[in-house]
This record gives structure tokens, C-alpha cells and sequence, in this order.
């Protein structure tokens, strides 16, 4: 993935300098003031289309008015199959794998 446009809570995240954090929303008081304002929020689902990114998978949000607690992980990894298919040692599947719409 590409990194957190500037100004997105990601990057906010990012630039705290701690690699795994939980976020209880509910309990900000004063000091969560940079977080009720509305900044760019990255949702990657199935697909991460990274010529689009930024219509693809950023939108505006209040992440207190949309979540209770947040967990954040500054680095993870792609999720690897339990069980290798031929059809994947080939290439990439499909972008609509498994679907084929």
C-alpha cells in the first residue's frame, strides 16, 4: 500500500511514533480535540486500487462519531492462503476471483 495521505487520521496515527495502540473514543476529554475534526479516513476492503486511491478509499469522518474504540496497527502483512491454488502459481487471480462477475 501506499502511504497515509497527510492529514488523514492514518497518518496522524502514523506519525505517533507507536506501532500498536487501542483508542477508547468514548473517554477523549480535551485531549482528543484533533480527533472530532473531520480529516480523511482510508477504508481498504477486497480490492486496493492504488491509481484511484484517493476516490477509491478515502473519505471524510468524524472517527468518534463513527467508532467507539479504535485498535491501530502501524505495520502488518497481506494475508497469505492456508492452501496454494494452481491457478494462483500462474498470476494474480482475477480481480473478481471468486465470483468471475
Amino acid at each position: 500500500m501506499r502511504r497515509a495521505l497527510p492529514g488523514s487520521y492514518e497518518s496522524l496515527f502514523h506519525r505517533v511514533w507507536v506501532q500498536r495502540f487501542e483508542l477508547d473514543l468514548r473517554t477523549l476529554g480535551e485531549a482528543g480535540g484533533a480527533l472530532r475534526e473531520p480529516r480523511l479516513e482510508r477504508a481498504i476492503g477486497v480490492l486496493y486500487l492504488p491509481a484511484t486511491e484517493r476516490g477509491s478509499h478515502y473519505f471524510h469522518a468524524i472517527l468518534p462519531w463513527q467508532f467507539d474504540v479504535v485498535i491501530h496497527l502501524d505495520v502488518t502483512q497481506a494475508v497469505e492462503p492456508l492452501e496454494r491454488m494452481p491457478l494462483w502459481e500462474a498470476g494474480e487471480p482475477a480481480e473478481t476471483y471468486p465470483t468471475g462477475l
